[in-house]
């Protein structure tokens, strides 16, 4: 997006790359469909975003302008029902595609397999396929991820180099991650991508209804990210987190102790849970959570709707969706420029901010890309005179 954005304003480009071809963890968020943004408010949007501010850079190019942009590339996008934006091909392809095809018109060039090394005096070094490769460049915005799917290209080692550089970091911590629980063992091994639909989570004063998996070792899902950022801190400050499930929202207590009560006499408990309509995986995790259920109707309708589960540790950077961590504000000027590097600029997730997904993550990605080319703008206007 930078790029695009420089280009356009009449600029040479060169995009460097350590992977063999562009937008691999684009590709990935293809996989569940490629969620671009969100259609709610402007406030409520802003409010999802921790660490940094990003207001300024998502007010200046919204989620009906990212929409737009697609629109431009030939891709249109649809609202779903849970209010996420997606294109209508459901892929990423296409989009980058149509995306790679504009950057070439605008004459942008690009280098694969440059992995960025760090500076040597005013050059930038890359690792190449023939060997180490410097580069001198009027500006420079370093695009390059934070910490989870290393494998993806973004591993997080760039905070070295640019702390060596004066450059103040946080460290990188997993967001939108699954956590660990200890599970019997029959648990996870039984019911290890079995997803568990419909169910409230709540942590604090905070709730959230959606899904929610169980993996060989822990608890992940959409309803979890959303929780993640909470779940991690108290984590990090206590060692657990008790996370309180409601397997049937939808029923309020009195009307789910009603129903067992209608049941018939020597009903075994399973069986009661059941015909409530709770499938085996939710059972099990009932059971975990609460290893002596009560015959008492209120009583085990109140074990359903608030099931706890301890959470003893995350499940680390390798399958978090994103990271929370990278350069931190006082690190940067209002134009996204490190304070230690004149014309260096940096944007996406190499800041210290964090986003529940939603397509939120994407979003202040996209417009913080747009965000450091203006300011790179600015000052090549400033420091050449034009």
């Amino acid at each position: 997006m930078a790029a695009e954005t420089l280009a356009e304003a009449g600029c040479l480009v060169t995009v460097y790359d350590r992977m063999p071809s562009f937008g691999r963890k684009l590709l990935m968020a293809g996989v569940g469909g490629l969620n671009l943004t969100h259609s709610e408010g402007m406030e409520a949007f802003l409010s999802r975003y921790r660490g940094m501010p990003l207001d300024s850079m998502v007010e200046a190019f919204p989620p009906a302008a990212l929409r737009g942009w697609c629109e431009d590339l030939g891709q249109e996008t649809f609202v779903g029902s849970s209010g996420r934006v997606f294109p209508k091909s459901l892929k990423a392809s296409p989009l980058l595609r149509a995306w790679l095809r504009r950057l070439s018109e605008l004459g942008v060039q690009s280098r694969l397999r440059h992995r960025w090394t760090g500076w040597q005096g005013d050059a930038l070094v890359f690792d190449a396929p023939d060997g180490p490769v410097e580069a001198v460049h009027d500006a420079t915005i370093l695009a390059l991820g934070g910490a989870s799917w290393a494998k993806l290209g973004s591993d997080g080692a760039w905070s070295r180099i640019v702390e060596e550089a004066g450059v103040a970091t946080a460290p990188f911590k997993p967001a939108n991650c699954g956590f660990e629980v200890g599970w019997r063992e029959h648990v996870g091994a039984k019911f290890a991508g079995t997803p568990m639909k419909s169910i409230a989570l709540s942590f604090g004063d905070r709730m959230v209804r959606g899904e929610a998996m169980v993996s060989e070792t822990g608890i992940e899902g959409g309803a979890v990210y959303a929780l993640s950022s909470d779940l991690r801190d108290a984590i990090d400050a206590t060692g657990s987190a008790r996370l309180i499930i409601d397997l049937k929202p939808d029923n309020d207590l009195a009307r789910l102790a009603a129903r067992f009560e209608d049941g018939r006499q020597g009903d075994t408990v399973t069986s009661r849970l059941r015909k409530v309509g709770l499938p085996p995986v939710s059972i099990a995790v009932l059971r975990e959570g609460v290893r002596s259920l009560p015959q008492d109707p209120a009583a085990l309708a109140g074990a359903i709707k608030a099931v706890p589960i301890m959470l003893t540790g995350t499940g680390g950077m390798a399958r978090a969706i994103s990271s929370a961590g990278g350069v931190r504000p006082e690190a940067i000027d209002a134009a996204l420029m490190l304070r230690a590097k004149p014309g260096c600029f940096v944007a996406g997730e190499m800041l210290d901010w964090e986003a529940p997904t939603g397509g939120y993550l994407l979003q202040a990605c996209f417009a913080s890309g747009r965000a450091a080319a203006r300011g790179a703008l600015d000052w090549l206007g400033a420091t050449k005179g034009s």
